[in-house]
């Protein structure tokens, strides 16, 4: 048994761990799912809202949370990512970051547990802002993970 081949793999794998290296770019079928889904979720709410019977204000309301959910998860993911990448972020933009995120999600959830529609209406416009929420976090994610990518490939060549 070489115990000096053992202790120089172990280097390099503490030397792996310590060095953060993300080389794997997204395939094209996570990035087109991704989009997809956030178009498929945004229309999807936008068609529901649009053949909704209720006030224009209570449409209004509905559609503004959709806006201010997207915003507030690209916010999220942008600032964790950039925590991620050592750049810096101020705690009070991290905080504000998630607490809009968590009110857009709270206050969809109050305004359908107050609304005058059906149970499956109310399922249908949670799912379709809960899975554009998710969307626009993985297209965030794929839009960083490729100009991370490209930018070290380029700066190493």
């Amino acid at each position: 048994m070489n115990y000096q081949e053992n202790v120089s793999t172990d280097a390099e794998t503490k030397n792996r761990k310590d060095k953060k290296v993300y080389d794997q770019k997204p395939t094209a079928a996570f990035i087109g799912a991704a989009w997809s889904t956030l178009i498929a979720g945004m229309v999807s709410y936008c068609i529901g809202l649009w053949n909704a019977d209720m006030q224009l204000n209570e449409k209004g309301y509905y559609f503004t949370i959709l806006l201010f959910g997207l915003y507030a998860a690209v916010s999220v993911q942008k600032a964790v990512r950039d925590r991620l990448e050592g750049v810096p972020v101020t705690d009070m933009y991290y905080s504000i970051s998630w607490f809009a995120a968590l009110a857009a999600v709270v206050l969809l959830v109050v305004g359908l547990w107050n609304a005058d529609l059906l149970l499956s209406e109310k399922g249908f416009y949670a799912m379709s802002f809960l899975l554009s929420l998710f969307s626009a976090i993985a297209v965030q994610k794929n839009t960083r993970d490729i100009q991370y990518i490209t930018r070290n490939n380029t700066d190493n060549e």
